[in-house]
Protein backbone atom coordinates (compact mmCIF):
# COMPACT_ATOMS: atom_id res chain seq x y z
CA UNK A 1 0.00 0.00 0.00
CA UNK A 2 1.27 3.24 -1.34
CA UNK A 3 1.44 6.76 0.60
CA UNK A 4 -0.40 8.31 -2.43
CA UNK A 5 -3.04 6.25 -2.46
CA UNK A 6 -4.15 6.07 1.04
CA UNK A 7 -4.20 10.18 0.99
CA UNK A 8 -6.52 9.07 -2.43
CA UNK A 9 -8.53 6.85 -0.76
CA UNK A 10 -8.85 9.15 2.42
CA UNK A 11 -9.79 12.25 0.29
CA UNK A 12 -14.35 12.67 0.18
CA UNK A 13 -15.67 13.10 -2.82
CA UNK A 14 -16.01 11.83 -5.93
CA UNK A 15 -12.60 12.08 -8.41
CA UNK A 16 -13.59 15.38 -10.03
CA UNK A 17 -13.77 16.74 -5.78
CA UNK A 18 -10.80 14.56 -5.02
CA UNK A 19 -8.47 15.91 -7.75
CA UNK A 20 -9.45 19.23 -6.40
CA UNK A 21 -8.93 18.79 -2.54
CA UNK A 22 -5.50 17.13 -4.20
CA UNK A 23 -3.82 20.42 -5.65
CA UNK A 24 -5.16 22.02 -2.29
CA UNK A 25 -3.00 19.65 -0.44
CA UNK A 26 0.15 19.91 -2.61
CA UNK A 27 -0.05 23.91 -2.93
CA UNK A 28 -0.43 24.16 0.89
CA UNK A 29 2.70 21.73 1.21
CA UNK A 30 4.72 23.68 -0.83
CA UNK A 31 3.67 27.14 0.51
CA UNK A 32 4.63 25.75 4.18
CA UNK A 33 8.08 24.56 3.00
CA UNK A 34 8.49 28.42 1.54
CA UNK A 35 7.13 30.40 3.74
CA UNK A 36 8.42 28.38 7.35
CA UNK A 37 11.00 25.54 6.08
CA UNK A 38 12.78 27.14 3.64
CA UNK A 39 13.94 30.45 5.48
CA UNK A 40 14.64 28.16 8.58
CA UNK A 41 17.37 26.17 6.54
CA UNK A 42 19.01 29.05 4.48
CA UNK A 43 21.45 30.31 6.36
CA UNK A 44 22.94 26.49 6.41
CA UNK A 45 22.82 26.59 2.82
CA UNK A 46 26.61 27.31 1.01
CA UNK A 47 25.13 29.27 -1.67
CA UNK A 48 26.03 32.47 -0.79
CA UNK A 49 29.42 31.68 0.31
CA UNK A 50 30.87 33.45 -2.79
CA UNK A 51 35.04 33.62 -3.43
CA UNK A 52 35.40 36.64 -6.12
CA UNK A 53 37.17 39.62 -5.05
CA UNK A 54 38.36 37.92 -1.97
Amino acid sequence: MSFYGLIWRLLPGPTAVKVIEAAVLVFAVVAALFIWVFPQLAPYMPFNDTTVGS
